[in-house]
This record gives C-alpha cells, structure tokens and sequence, in this order.
C-alpha cells in the first residue's frame, strides 16, 4: 500500500501530529507546512492563551491570579479556523488574530499559561478541537500532556541565540519597531526558564519524540527532516518495517 492510500484510509480521520518546543524554535511555521503536506488541519494551542492573555489585560485581571484566570477562562469563548497562512483567532466572536502578535499580549500569554488551573481548561479545549479530524497541533506540552498518544511527535529545539536572531528577523520583516537581539534573546531566555520549570505541564520532550534541533539547519532542512519523521511511522504502520528517522 502506497503511503498516500494509507494515509487517506483510517488515520486520517483522528491523525495527530505534535510539536513541541520552546518559544522562537519554528513550530508555528513546521506546523503549517505539515498540515498543508499532508492535509490536516493546523491548530495552534499558543494562539489560545495569547487571546486569554488578551482579554485580561482588556479587563483588568491580574496575570497573577491564578482564581480569576481561570473564572475569566471559563466564561470565555475561543475559536480556531485553520487558515492557509495563519489560524484565525476568535475570541468571544471577535477576530483577534492581528492583536494576540505583539510583545505585551506575548509575555501576558507566557505568565498567565503557568498556571494548573488555566491550562486544565485549556487541554479540554484543545482535545474537543482535535477530536473533529485529523490535526497537527503546537504548544508547550502537546506531546507530553494534551496528546501523549499522538502518532507523531516531533521536539523543535534551536539555540537561544539563534532562536532570537531569527525572531529579530521575523519581526524586522514584519515592519514592527526594531528591538535589540540582546534583548530579543534575553527575554527567549526569560520565557524558557519560565516555560522548562513551570509546576504544571513544563517544557520537556515527550520519551518518543523525535528531537529535531534547527540549530545548524536551513528551513528547507528542518522542514524535510520533519515529514521524514512522519513518512517514517507511515511506512512503518503501512508494511510493518521499523522507521528511519533522518
């Protein structure tokens, strides 16, 4: 059986791929290009608790409190429509996707997704969109927490300072004001320390997942290497053979 039979036959109905990692690795743009790879649809979980974080800063919610987050979170309304580009991002009906990108509702998003309570909201939330087909879906802890059963997982890691070059890029591009790549880099830093030792769900590698480190790689690189991983458990499941990841 052809990988692209088998694929079109009983996985693709609950297929998951998960990508995890730490801020600034990439998983937004390797999800995209999986999910337009292999036609699934790409749900990005960072999406939501940028437009929580967003609406407690229109609201006034401390980002230190864990109780009325979580009240906030449970009598708010979030939508995620699988665009080509980008997700669309619907909070309480509004499209939010333009104003969850800057660097305040970033750093509110990264404080206020540490906290047990949130997230177990959050997980319900992204298990109910999952469970309408096949997705790949990013985070922090997809792998680990959200999906421990995903057929693939995948654990983008790069070098903080790579990791912030490229984010310095990104923004440049973006026509936004122009920050230093010290303090680019310093405040990755700053995310991954609160991300790797946060109590509940922290960042780590699930125990199968395929690491795949960009720091030495091209786009195009990092991006083959990761539909190898996914070819390699498709022809596995397809004629019984163990995989080779690249």
């Amino acid at each position: 059986m052809s990988l692209e039979g088998f694929f079109s036959g009983r996985l693709k109905r609950n297929f998951v791929i998960a990508i995890d990692g730490p801020a600034g690795a990439g998983k937004s743009t390797l999800a995209r290009h999986l999910a337009r790879h292999y036609g699934l649809l790409n749900l990005e979980t960072g999406a939501m608790y940028r437009a929580l974080a967003l609406k407690a800063l229109r609201v006034e919610v401390p980002l230190d409190d864990p109780s009325a987050l979580e009240r906030l979170a449970a009598e708010t309304e979030i939508q995620l429509e699988s665009g080509d580009n980008e997700n669309r991002v619907l909070l309480d009906g509004e499209d939010v996707t333009g104003q969850i990108r800057n660097q305040i509702v970033t750093d509110a998003a990264s404080r206020v997704s540490i906290f047990p309570a949130v997230r177990v909201g959050m997980v319900k939330r992204q298990q109910q969109l999952a469970a309408k087909g096949g997705v790949v879906m990013e985070g922090r802890d997809i792998g680990t927490v959200v999906f421990p059963d995903a057929e693939v997982k995948i654990f983008l890691d790069a070098a903080p300072e790579v990791r912030g070059m490229r984010r310095y890029d990104q923004i440049g591009q973006q026509g936004k004001p122009s920050t230093p790549p010290d303090e680019v880099i310093r405040d990755l830093r700053a995310r991954d320390e609160r991300d790797r030792n946060r109590a509940d769900s922290p960042l780590r590698p699930a125990s199968d997942a395929f690491i795949l480190d960009s720091t030495n790689l091209t786009l195009d690189e990092a991006l083959k290497a990761a539909e190898s991983a996914v070819d390699s458990f498709l022809a596995k499941n397809s004629n019984g053979t163990e995989p080779q990841l690249a």
